[in-house]
């Protein structure tokens, strides 16, 4: 027998299988979700459109130093606050903030170690903590870091991923860590003693006016966006549309502010050449 009318349907409730936190990741790059497991395999790169993730200080350095061979130096350095600064957040707030966010003291992290059995001194900054901006603990680090290499005659690697230049909570103090660390890779240069900065995204104004600037060569990772102030602030200055790709690596390394782009997974293999070459073409 025929049924006329509505069909009936038996509706059936699917609950969706929930996924976990912390198991993928969309890429900033391709918008592709990447399975963590993967994308921590590839050292935090894109397998499928080469995008470098920002990397943490202590991620870097365990990429870079063979093994257990890292000693850090002023570990438990941290800035006070000498303004008194008070906005929508303190300062002391926000160092609080990003203290307990990222396990860190303040935006550096120095020491030496070995990087394929070559002995070196590295200092890298972290865009996790305040976007890396130059305080003057950080400053101090890095000075600090610079001096110890010049005084055991050993290469200076800078690793900078600081998107905020100097501190604009500390005030001049913040301006003077520019100052202060460029005149100690002077006397480091003056002694014939390799210096190497690689720069990351992001690298933005007072550091890249200053150390991430004075490299004997300079290297980037892909991509890493590279300058003193944003585009958009160029543009309403100059009134002016800037070039596509303007202040990103690539561009950079054709204009000559750069001297070599590398690859995360090249990156190791590439300082320990470096540093044979600039040690030897000094007579060291």
């Amino acid at each position: 027998m025929v049924l006329f009318g509505k069909p009936r349907y038996t509706v059936v409730k699917i609950r969706k299988k929930e996924i976990p936190e912390g198991v993928w990741t969309k890429c900033e790059g391709c918008s592709q979700a990447l399975y963590n497991k993967t994308l921590e395999e590839s050292l935090k790169v894109c397998p499928k459109c080469d995008y470098h993730f920002i990397l943490g200080a202590y991620e870097r350095i365990n990429i870079l130093m063979d093994e257990g061979s890292f000693i850090e130096y002023d570990q438990g350095m941290s800035s006070l606050d000498p303004l008194e600064f008070k906005g929508p957040k303190t300062y002391k707030d926000k160092l609080a903030q990003d203290q307990q966010a990222t396990g860190l003291k303040e935006a550096v992290v120095t020491g030496e170690g070995l990087i394929e059995k070559k002995q070196a001194v590295i200092a890298v900054t972290d865009s996790r903590f305040i976007m890396g901006s130059m305080g003057s603990v950080v400053g101090e680090k890095i000075t600090r870091a610079i001096e110890a290499a010049t005084k055991k005659r050993l290469p200076m690697i800078i690793i900078s991923g600081s998107g905020g230049g100097a501190r604009m909570y500390e005030g001049m103090y913040s301006l003077m860590q520019m100052a202060k660390t460029s005149a100690a890779l002077f006397y480091h240069h003056k002694e014939k003693l390799p210096y190497i900065s690689v720069l990351t995204n992001p690298t933005m104004a007072g550091v890249m006016a200053s150390f991430a600037g004075l490299g004997d060569i300079i290297i980037a990772e892909p991509k890493a966006l590279i300058g003193f102030t944003g585009p958009r602030v160029i543009e309403q200055t100059i009134r002016q549309k800037l070039p596509a790709g303007f202040q990103r690596s690539e561009f950079l390394l054709e204009h000559g502010l750069i001297d070599m782009i590398v690859h995360r997974k090249n990156m190791k293999p590439t300082l320990n050449n470096l540093m044979d070459y600039l040690s030897g073409s000094r007579g060291d």
